[in-house]
């Protein structure tokens, strides 16, 4: 481990954040002989701490616009109790599934599975919904698809080859696939089509708006870590397409976005220096 007092700091505080020393959770190690490997794309995207943070923030606002998986969360978890809690068991299943052993990224695709499977009920306007419906699971996918790629070109990779853009979509697919998703996009351009075609079956309601205000609002876990998630959720916010953030009726960043993005980019590249050493 490096002598670097800092660095230790940056790496405590990342490993604490995200996990659960009271469930016993340890930081996943990089392994070869997983679902994808060290020449991945993935692996690239995948393994930047505040690029993944502030996308998985950006995707889960998209995620509750659906009626469906808002209702899927509102009726089956305590995310009103636990909204770090939920961002960091997303964040656990992206690390197994992309850097652990075949074995064990399988058994997390495995359990997900089984968990929708009793995640079904009725919306307030009577249509019933189901999380392991293939259609919903793959509006979460391209979300968090969209979403972590967008985060890792604005705050590391700016120049990013379209090739490896679709690269990316399709090794993240194969998670997709597994986890019952339909249909997958497999390339940007079918990310996006995705999206839009979508985009009509998306509401803003009052539950929306309460999720969107649970998520940007929660509690830092502490004082040292306030003015960052802070600046994490306004990149995140940032990062979301227009029509998003009217639907959630939250403001673009205005005047404050140079200092948001150049922050962002700055803790970036400090919690990548502190990880290389």
């Amino acid at each position: 481990m490096t002598s670097n007092p800092l660095r230790r700091a940056l790496i405590a505080q990342v490993r604490k954040t995200f996990n659960d020393q009271e469930r016993g959770e340890t930081p996943v190690i990089r392994r070869d002989d997983g679902l994808f490997g060290p020449q991945s794309v993935c692996w690239r995207v995948h393994g930047d701490v505040v690029t993944m943070m502030v996308g998985g923030v950006s995707a889960l606002l998209l995620q509750m616009l659906h009626p469906a998986v808002l209702a899927g969360v509102w009726d089956h978890s305590a995310f009103r109790q636990d909204m770090l809690g939920r961002l960091r068991r997303t964040a656990r299943f992206i690390a197994v599934t992309g850097y652990d052993s075949l074995e064990a990224a399988e058994a997390a695709i495995e359990k997900v599975r089984e968990v929708h499977t009793r995640v079904r009920g009725v919306l307030p306007d009577g249509t019933p919904y189901a999380a392991d419906d293939p259609r919903l699971l793959a509006w979460v996918h391209v979300t968090e698809a969209v979403s972590f790629l967008d985060a890792w070109i604005r705050y590391a990779e700016p120049d990013m080859s379209m090739t490896d853009q679709d690269r990316y979509f399709a090794e993240f697919a194969i998670i997709a696939e597994r986890l019952g998703a339909d249909p997958v996009p497999r390339t940007r351009a079918e990310g996006e089509a995705l999206i839009a075609e979508m985009r009509s079956e998306l509401v803003a309601d009052a539950r929306s708006r309460e999720v969107a205000r649970l998520v940007l609002d929660q509690p830092a876990p502490s004082m040292a870590v306030a003015p960052v998630q802070k600046m994490i959720f306004a990149a995140a916010v940032d990062l979301l397409p227009g029509w998003a953030r009217e639907m959630h009726g939250l403001k673009a960043p205005g005047v404050t976005r140079p200092a948001i993005r150049a922050g962002t980019r700055g803790f970036a590249g400090t919690l990548r220096w502190a990880f290389r050493g």
